[in-house]
């Protein structure tokens, strides 16, 4: 368990301490109202964490379901080509017209051939997928021997495992979206069982234990401090505390 709980070392541009966490969770609050300034914060903190574990300077990225295209900008400052695969053009073009290297079609199937990407990035999407850890394979598959993967997904026990019906979603998924229709009178962007689903840390862990074609290098909550680390080694609180789990593996 204690590589599977191991964290990312210290890097002049991204350190896992209080003032980090403290400012991603005051950019979290603003994602309804502001998300040009939550998607750029976490953008760039999330290049930084990709950095402490392969170079983005130079390297072929692949973004999963990067939708909206906020982390565009940040890959491409650090110096990679970046692409961009996600399956709902509605959100691909909320922004305009979505930027070259864009392609619509399915995680699930992604539309690559075989080890051709040296960072395979995903960031809160695999709980919007029905078939998640297929979504996961298929970036192992595409990713070249030796490169990185990169996934953080949203658990479903966390405080905002229902997105925006959180807390309502501890008492079920669909009661929760329910309420939320009834309270602001129009059905949820996240809507349990379409295109929100329940999934647990341990399944992550699970998975990235069990996945032949890459190693596990590290899996910590993404937005704690490093001293908080510890509770993913805890099973049960770790559904509740993690919030936010990120697996980081290398294709063998």
């Amino acid at each position: 368990m204690s590589d599977a709980i191991s964290s990312p070392s210290a890097t002049a541009s991204w350190t896992a301490d209080v003032g980090r966490a403290v400012r991603l969770f005051r950019a979290f609050r603003t994602e309804q109202t502001d998300p040009d300034r939550f998607y750029g914060t976490l953008a760039e903190d999330s290049v930084g964490l990709v950095g402490a574990y392969a170079d983005p300077r130079g390297a072929t990225v692949l973004d999963v379901g990067g939708g909206l295209g906020y982390f565009a900008e940040a890959f491409h400052k650090a110096g990679s080509t970046y692409y961009l695969v996600d399956s709902d053009l509605d959100e691909l073009n909320a922004l305009g017209e979505p930027a070259a290297g864009t392609v619509l079609g399915s995680g699930m199937a992604l539309p690559i051939g075989d080890e051709q990407i040296d960072i395979c990035f995903s960031s809160n999407v695999l709980e919007h997928v029905a078939d998640p850890w297929r979504m996961a394979d298929e970036m192992v598959r595409v990713t070249k021997p030796g490169g990185t993967i990169f996934l953080s997904y949203t658990g479903w026990w966390g405080l905002h495992g229902g997105h925006e019906t959180a807390p309502w979603h501890f008492l079920g998924g669909h009661r929760a979206a329910r309420r939320y229709e009834r309270r602001h009178g129009h059905a949820p962007k996240n809507r349990y069982g379409e295109s929100l689903f329940p999934i647990t840390v341990a399944s992550g862990l699970r998975w990235a234990r069990d996945c032949v074609d890459a190693k596990l290098v590290a899996a910590f909550p993404r937005y704690h401090p490093r001293w908080a680390y510890g509770v993913l080694a805890v099973p049960g609180l770790r559904e509740f505390a993690t919030w936010n789990l990120i697996l980081v593996l290398r294709r063998r």
